[in-house]
């Protein structure tokens, strides 16, 4: 979700009553309204939890949140038994099967990527973990999509501590390496049959109101080396000036890297484009994959207000929120983006899509 505060339910700033663009106004009230609500609901079984949240203790949402989702103990899927049913009604998602059912719409024959070594498939996607309508069934279609899609590597958004036990217990075959473990974060899942870990870091955003930081994940497909890194940059328009500073730290940390590595960076950037060119746009070495690929129009909008109902907007408004990146390596093995769609656009049975962004799947050609 982009529009927040670092922590709620807190009063807004003052700058914040000033004039904002409308998707904005989100922020200041409805989504304030929304989180106590929801959160009052589900733990009313604990009215001292509540209470502590709704006064704006971080630390007991998180643990009402993780009761509620009441992570797995059984242990027979790591045994190689059967995976456990979910908390609540019904089986979550396998993402460690073979085969699965989705309400997607879409063919899985078409989608799902071969395992050669010609082929890269990768998805970012903003889950808004942060917004509890609905979790547990959205955090459920999140798991059909990838297990439709099953992406040789997955950048996450807006994870929350209660994800990690779902994604681990029905993740198997995916290795899983998280920006951060309470609050809301970043993560990096790679899929273990095709990549492999050989290092990860995490780079702090230094002047962050938002808990923002940069994760970055080396990996090897095919014995070629990959860097991997994944970002949630600072939210609304009030903090312009500091996401453009985020930007140029993502920007300098590809450059880092060996020029015979390609780098991929993915993620809900909120980037609108003159922030872009306030840094005097990419570097040349340094492309925008939707640009690459001839500017899309099917797939240009990943935060869309009027095809996306999540957030029940009484405004309309479309942004470019979520981007890849990619410098390509000078020699050696290379990635090239091949196609670009938006997933997550079908709503799941509860009335909802699984988040108020869409997520990005890229195909890429791998020239060896």
């Amino acid at each position: 979700m982009e529009e927040r505060a670092e922590a709620a339910p807190r009063p807004p700033p003052a700058e914040h009553k000033r004039e904002q663009e409308p998707e904005e106004a989100l922020h200041v009230a409805k989504r304030r309204k929304v989180l106590c609500s929801e959160f009052a609901a589900i733990t009313s079984s604990d009215e001292a939890v509540a209470r502590r949240f709704l006064a704006g203790s971080d630390w007991h949402m998180e643990r009402a949140l993780n009761a509620y989702f009441d992570p797995p103990r059984d242990t027979e899927a790591a045994a190689g038994g059967a995976a456990p049913a979910c908390a609540d009604t019904g089986t979550c998602i396998d993402l460690t099967a073979d085969a699965t059912t989705s309400n997607a719409g879409v063919n899985s024959e078409d989608s799902q990527q071969k395992e050669d070594n010609s082929n890269f498939s990768l998805i970012t996607w903003n889950i808004d973990g942060l917004d509890l309508g609905n979790v547990k069934d959205r955090a459920r279609g999140i798991c059909t999509y990838l297990a439709l899609y099953s992406p040789d590597v997955v950048f996450l958004q807006e994870v929350i501590p209660p994800h990690l036990p779902l994604l681990q217990m029905k993740a198997g075959n995916y290795t899983i390496i998280p920006g951060n473990i309470d609050g809301y974060f970043t993560a990096v899942m790679l899929k273990k049959s095709r990549v492999k870990l050989l290092k990860h870091e995490i780079i702090p955003f230094p002047t962050t109101a938002m808990k923002r930081n940069l994760l970055i994940v080396h990996v090897s497909i095919s014995g070629i080396e990959l860097c991997l890194m994944t970002s949630h940059l600072e939210s609304t328009k009030d903090h312009s000036k500091e996401r453009i500073k985020q930007l140029q730290i993502v920007l300098n940390e590809m450059q880092k890297e060996s020029e015979s590595t390609t780098v991929i960076f993915g993620g809900d950037t909120n980037l609108r484009d003159s922030e872009v060119a306030k840094l005097g746009n990419l570097p040349d070495n340094i492309k925008d994959a939707w640009e690459f690929l001839g500017r899309p129009q099917h797939c240009r909008y990943t935060w869309d207000t009027q095809s996306n109902t999540n957030l029940n907007a009484a405004y309309k408004c479309k942004m470019r929120f979520d981007r890849i990146y990619f410098r390509p390596a000078v020699e050696g093995g290379h990635f090239i983006p091949r196609s670009m769609d938006l997933i997550g656009l079908e709503k799941l049975e509860c009335g909802r899509f699984p988040s108020d962004h869409w997520g990005i799947l890229c195909n890429f050609d791998v020239i060896l």
